[in-house]
């Protein structure tokens, strides 16, 4: 089975002094700021005790007041917290509409949702939730019957639905599934093996996994995966990860007894993602390097009597996707010399690089992956921001582009190369994806699973626009809205962006935009660079020092809002998640004036300290790191965190976080919101809502996802001044 590359880390400094900590209680009162929406509602916010912490970056002396905030064992620390939450549900509660809000998101979620399905052997295995459920439980089919049955529903594994199915891997024959299970949001994965058949588990427990699925071998005796050392327990959400290795597991065996197949402990840095070929001859492991796209490639004879892996690949200089094979020819997606991408074919016996072979050439639109399934390569191309799929034969020649049923985004298209189908997932800006089965020999696809709505997508539009960035580059832009909807000069507007780590912003139905253009809003997603709709030279154009151009593109997105009279600065809200928390606060602090309202999410804040906790240091390669003289200067320019005003006059802003984020540690979002409060001028609320046992977004239960959508709609109302938030 192919699996997308989960060792790709994430969607996200130097020696300090130490001042001692003043003991002042957190939840003391402050100034007070009027709510101008409601002006019986007067914000105190709490007191964020400052310490004296200064850092020492290549001879600039730069104060870190709140780091207080990054040590949950501070004096104060829980009662920080706990005020905080205190006055944004306060704040939120004086919204008229807020449980209206609630009521109807919980209606436009209430949906039946399908995960797109796996196949191995005569098992078809897919993720169904009936609506409202915390989790997806997950479902067989036992071919030829076509008659789905529960095989795990990770609902009856916590009171609060907060144990989530976070990666699956079936044995090659179906009768043996390895699931993933995460707890509270974390990173961590500890996986587990079911026997299809009785829906009994095995006694196989394997911890301490971050970023890695596991691949079988052909025998289903055994698989291969990644992991990190045990942890601290008391520090293990906050503590960096180094040094993943590759691991043998045998069934039946303790991990204790698990075999050593790969480290590098002259690489602290590097990350192993390993994928048995079809017919089971080779070990192919994808070495990563932080979130650099770029990778290396090994490779194992598991026929031969040394599995050690050998260099294939040894050299970052391009990124290999591995597709398939047919015996000793290996099929790679790559964007060497192709910066949006290509395949071709290394022959094993001849692996010096004058033999390398395109199949299938560069083209105009941005592949973003490809399989080798159905004797055919199935490829999924980007074509400004939309998917357009094309199936290709062995020999590279073009057999047909797919007519799929409008412009949206498709997710899915794993599988066998002897395999007959293939799955994929479908969906638009106003409608939840159904499953579609693709058999590659033929192009003929057809729905196997759609959901029952109780809305109507075709009463909404979307619409592609480009404009021009402060540079001249041309971006484009998708609004989306009611039909009817026109340009007025005072329409409320979203504004979403991301613009990162070669990660496109694809069409993607989520029930709170669609609650959003309900409400007669528009929802405009940027696709700015450093993304990866245009592959790589559009990802590196807002990379490290040149970062500023991804902030560019979004304040030029405003603008064209504006000028293009469909709203003025007042309504207009923005946001974004993780790098896109990043690009709100950093616009936010650059152009104040332009924006009525921010929601930055789970944002990585602090540009000079990120690689100290957990999984930030591989950002660095998309970030740069504050180490880098250079880099240090770019960073500290628009790091949102340094970068705020004391007496700025900032709009009504939300910040959000959860305590479990192992990811964007919430450090980040605490000191942000502590220096934001401490340094407003105006009369707009600044606050933050803090969720408990909650992580990154991943496996976050359907109750929460609604609570937390109807807080940020029902604060972004009253910011707007729109009915409903008065």
């Amino acid at each position: 089975m192919r699996r997308l590359a989960s060792a790709v880390l994430a969607l996200v400094a130097l020696g300090c002094s130490h001042g001692a900590p003043t003991p002042t209680p957190a939840a003391a009162t402050a100034r007070g700021v009027v709510d101008a929406g409601v002006p019986a509602t007067k914000l105190v916010y709490p007191v964020a005790r400052t310490v004296d912490v200064v850092d020492d970056y290549h001879g600039t002396r730069v104060a870190d007041p709140y780091r207080w905030l990054e040590d949950p064992t501070s004096p104060g620390y829980p009662e920080w917290i706990a005020a905080e939450n205190a006055l944004t549900e306060r704040f939120l509660s004086t919204i008229p509409d807020r449980e209206a809000l609630r009521k109807r998101l919980t209606e436009l979620w209430d949906y039946e949702r399908f995960g797109v399905p796996v196949r191995e052997g005569s098992q078809i295995f897919f993720e169904r939730n009936s609506g409202l459920q915390n989790q997806s439980v997950l479902y067989v089919i036992d071919a030829p019957r076509f008659e789905p049955r529960e095989l795990l529903d990770p609902n009856t594994l916590s009171k609060d639905g907060t144990i989530a199915l976070s990666g699956i891997a079936p044995s090659r024959d179906g009768t043996l599934l390895a699931y993933g299970l995460a707890v509270a949001g974390s990173d961590w994965k500890e996986w587990h093996v079911r026997d299809v058949r009785t829906g009994k588990d095995l006694p196989e427990r394997i911890q301490w996994v971050k970023f890695s699925d596991v691949s079988w071998t052909p025998d289903g005796k055994s698989f291969f995966y990644s992991r990190y050392d045990e942890p601290q327990a008391s520090t293990q959400l906050r503590d960096v990860n180094y040094f993943q290795k590759l691991y043998h597991h045998r069934l039946g065996t303790p991990q204790s007894e698990d075999v050593l197949v790969y480290e590098r402990r002259d690489q602290k840095e590097w990350s192993f993602d390993p994928e048995v070929s079809d017919d089971g001859r080779w070990l192919v492991v994808r070495v990563g390097q932080g979130t650099d796209r770029r990778n290396r490639v090994y490779i194992a004879d598991l026929k031969s009597k040394v599995r050690t892996p050998r260099p294939l690949i040894d050299v970052l200089e391009a990124k290999y996707a591995f597709i398939g094979s047919q015996g000793p020819v290996l099929w790679f997606l790559t964007n060497l010399d192709a910066p949006k991408g290509k395949v071709i074919a290394i022959d094993l016996r001849h692996k010096d690089r004058k033999h390398w072979k395109t199949l299938i050439p560069e083209s105009e639109d941005r592949l973003q992956s490809a399989a080798a399934v159905g004797g055919r390569f199935v490829l999924n191309y980007l074509k400004d921001a939309h998917s357009d799929i094309r199936i290709h034969r062995l020999d590279g020649s073009l057999q047909e582009a797919l007519r799929l049923p409008v412009v949206g985004n498709a997710l899915g298209l794993e599988g066998h190369l002897a395999q007959k189908e293939t799955y994929f997932s479908f969906e638009t800006f106003s409608a939840p994806p159904a499953i579609f089965r693709l058999e590659p020999a033929t192009g003929e696809f057809r729905i196997f699973r759609a959901p029952q709505l109780r809305f109507e997508p075709s009463e909404y539009e979307s619409r592609q626009v480009f404009y021009q960035s402060k540079d001249g580059t041309r971006v484009p832009m998708t609004l989306s809205f009611r039909k009817g909807t026109t340009p007025d000069g005072n329409r409320p507007v979203l504004l979403y962006g991301y613009g990162g780590f070669d990660i496109p912003l694809v069409p993607k139905f989520v029930p709170a935009w669609l609650g959003w253009m309900e409400r007669g809003g528009v929802l405009a997603t940027a696709n700015i660079r450093g993304g990866g709709e245009y592959g790589e030279a559009w990802h590196q154009a807002g990379m490290k020092l040149r970062k500023q151009n991804v902030f560019d593109d979004f304040i030029a997105a405003a603008e064209w809002l504006i000028a293009e009279k469909w709203t003025q600065p007042s309504r207009l809200a923005i946001e974004g998640g993780s790098n896109g928390g990043l690009l709100v606060g950093a616009v936010l602090n650059q152009r104040p004036d332009l924006f009525g309202c921010a929601l930055p999410l789970v944002g990585v804040m602090d540009m000079l300290r990120f690689q100290k906790f957990t999984i930030g240091w591989a950002w660095t390669s998309d970030y740069g790191s504050s180490d880098d003289p250079d880099q240090f200067r770019a960073l500290r320019a628009y790091s949102p965190l340094h970068n705020i005003k004391a007496g700025g006059i900032y709009p009504a802003t939300l910040v959000i976080t959860a305590d479990h984020d192992d990811r964007v540690v919430p450090a980040h979002s605490f000191k942000y919101a502590a220096a934001l409060q401490a340094a407003q001028g105006g009369p707009a609320p600044i606050l933050i809502r803090i969720e408990t046992r909650a992580g990154h977004g991943a496996g976050k239960p359907t109750s929460k996802k609604i609570d937390e959508a109807a807080d940020v709609l029902a604060f972004t109302l009253r910011a707007l001044d729109m009915p409903g938030g008065r």
